[in-house]
């Protein structure tokens, strides 16, 4: 079988259930970059190494993402079931790792950073961003199919940007690189202040 169909030529791609959608509509948009932050995680897992402590949790993070996305590919109308997991602990499973990296720094998360450090911790913040414009997608998405998204997807995909943000902080604490401090968190200032 070939890898292509020439039924996208048209500017149309299918979807769960058989239904052809433009491929700037919400669905494929949110779709597309959340595709676009696995291949960064992917990109990520490449630069750490097979050896690397969190390999089983990124490998398990890219299988839900590919998860998920099969189950926003599926509009709401179609009669056809999604048989695919449902990572439903996902955020859970975030705040539990995001909880066990903490723990292991020599400073709380207080600050805004500018992105960089080290290579991975760079990488870190990309996958963040684009986690953090692939759920600004599922929002569009949620507007146009909102019985399509589920409330576990959009609290996991909320907390894997919290996620990487701290995985960023932990590899450079971890190799005693200085983070480049912009603002104290809103919440904090306002506790400053009182």
């Amino acid at each position: 079988m070939k890898i292509y169909t020439r039924k996208g030529d048209k500017g149309q791609t299918g979807v769960f259930g058989g239904k052809r959608e433009f491929k700037d509509s919400p669905r494929i948009e949110c779709l597309g970059t959340l595709d676009e932050a696995n291949s960064t995680i992917g990109l990520l897992r490449a630069k750490l190494g097979n050896e690397h402590e969190w390999q089983s949790n990124l490998h398990r993070i890219q299988k839900d993402l590919m998860n998920m996305m099969s189950h926003l590919a599926r509009p709401s109308t179609s009669k056809k079931e999604n048989q695919n997991p449902k990572p439903e602990d996902g955020a859970e499973f975030c705040e539990q790792w995001i909880d066990e990296l903490e723990s292991k720094m020599s400073s709380p998360s207080d600050y805004f950073l500018l992105p960089g450090g080290n290579e991975i911790s760079a990488l870190c913040h990309v996958c963040r961003t684009q986690i953090r414009r692939g759920e600004r997608s599922l929002v569009s998405l949620i507007h146009e199919d909102p019985d399509c998204v589920h409330e576990y997807i959009a609290a996991y995909i909320n907390r894997l940007s919290d996620l990487f943000f701290t995985m960023a902080r932990s590899e450079m604490d971890k190799h005693g690189v200085a983070e480049e401090k912009w603002n104290l968190f809103l919440y904090k200032r306002k506790k400053k202040l009182s």
